[in-house]
């Protein structure tokens, strides 16, 4: 990593920071868990399944209704840190809190997942925006694969350390129940985000900011209101963002509901939590790839291939009934999420107004998250019409086959120009 600056690491460990909640609570061990409190308080299984694809539409309904007005708060000269660091401690302290919930409380286990979810996503909005701080337009594919890799990477070690407390439980050969194992892994995920996202506070600063107003909120929504009011200058922008509403909601889905949907074809928990440590390990490299065949090819095609395999992924899921149909599945998931992750961060970058990046992340915040109210909103309820969490994965397939059509329209970044300070039409 010699050839990336010190800001530059810094921002890209922060990946490796939160990525442990990201594997850990968001994907492996905190569905799982919360499947077996929702057992011990009688919950029917497909049941808990729909509760908690609404759980996951509701707060991702709340910060998307917050990220605009957030980020137009947070572009303002020394604001985009404050902001970070305020959900980066919502995040942190309620995911302790996860703790402390009795194991067949599952309505408040949720509450408190809810506010966990809050503060990481609230804390990834303005990480994202500080992309536009640390590198250039010709490195923001890289740096952004990298962090994505360097996420992986990082995540499998507090989930090895994780999964290893939860077998060595089941196995009873240390004397901890299995609901305690799986809280010390909800400690271990706090630990692992507070500890490495320090050097992001100690080397990343707001290079790019507009500069205070008196009464900032109130300025804060005349500038939104005028970037609405200019939204065909910025057509381009809001194109991919409308691509992106639709691809990325059958992404953030299938990651947040894979187990849930595993458990409900009879996959037991200990080959689920195996399947997704292979799965981190493998898409390292795939998420590298996709940054490097990005340079050659251009991110657009990749992102062609990202929304193509997770097609696939979809229509497959109809049909799997075995711990190998699962494996098959999560090796495709491997090779594509983190790296249409990484590119649409960074062309979306490319794209946008220095100045007021956290504003624009905002908006890629909320197409971001209103997609992911709708991809888990659309399985819980077809799932609980049908009985059947099959159907309610494969009715995916449309939102990608959408996203697909419209990136078709958007610009590739690398042959247009950002919009200016002064907002004139730069494309």
């Amino acid at each position: 990593m010699a050839k990336f600056s010190k800001q530059e690491k810094s921002w890209m460990m922060y990946d490796w920071a939160s990525s442990a909640y990201s594997i850990i609570i968001t994907t492996a061990i905190f569905p799982i868990y919360y499947k077996t409190v929702a057992d011990n308080a009688g919950v029917e299984s497909s049941l808990s399944t729909a509760y908690l694809g609404y759980t996951i539409a509701i707060t991702t309904f709340i910060l998307a209704m917050l990220g605009p007005i957030l980020g137009t708060l947070a572009d303002y000269k020394g604001m985009k840190k404050k902001f970070f660091f305020f959900f980066f401690l919502l995040g942190t302290g309620s995911t302790v809190g996860l703790l402390y919930v009795p194991s067949d409380n599952w309505l408040l286990l949720l509450i408190v997942y809810v506010l966990t979810a809050l503060g990481a996503r609230g804390a990834g909005l303005f990480y994202d925006a500080f992309i536009v701080d640390v590198t250039t337009k010709e490195r923001m594919d890289n740096v952004s694969s990298r962090g994505f890799a360097l996420g992986y990477i990082g995540s499998v070690i507090p989930f090895v350390i994780s999964i290893a407390i939860i077998i060595l439980s089941q196995m009873e050969l240390i004397p901890i129940t299995v609901i305690t194992a799986s809280r010390i892994a909800f400690l271990i995920t706090a630990v692992w985000w507070i500890v490495f996202s320090i050097p992001l506070f100690k080397h990343v600063k707001q290079e790019h900011y507009v500069e205070r107003e008196p009464r900032i909120v109130i300025s804060s929504f005349k500038r939104l209101a005028q970037t609405f009011r200019d939204i065909r200058k910025y057509k381009p922008i809001f194109l991919f963002l409308l691509a992106y509403f639709f691809y990325i909601d059958g992404v953030d889905t299938i990651i947040s509901m894979s187990t849930a949907y595993g458990t409900d074809v009879g996959l037991n928990a200990t080959d689920l939590i195996i399947a997704l440590l292979a799965v981190q390990i493998v898409a390292a490299p795939f998420a590298i790839l996709y940054g490097v065949l990005a340079k050659k090819y251009g991110p657009k095609n990749l992102l062609y291939a990202g929304i193509l395999v997770y097609t696939f992924i979809c229509i497959y899921a109809m049909f799997m009934d075995s711990i190998l149909d699962f494996w098959i599945l999560a090796m495709l998931v491997a090779t594509s999420q983190g790296g249409i992750q990484a590119l649409s961060r960074s062309y979306f970058a490319q794209m946008v107004p220095k100045e007021k990046s956290n504003e624009f992340f905002g908006f890629y915040n909320i197409f971001g998250r209103f997609a992911a109210v709708t991809g888990p909103l659309l399985v819980g309820v077809i799932t609980q019409m049908t009985g059947n969490s099959s159907i309610g994965i494969f009715s995916l397939v449309i939102l990608f086959v959408i996203g697909f059509i419209i990136l078709i329209f958007v610009p590739d970044p690398r042959n247009t120009e950002r919009v200016d300070a002064d907002n004139k039409i730069a494309f």
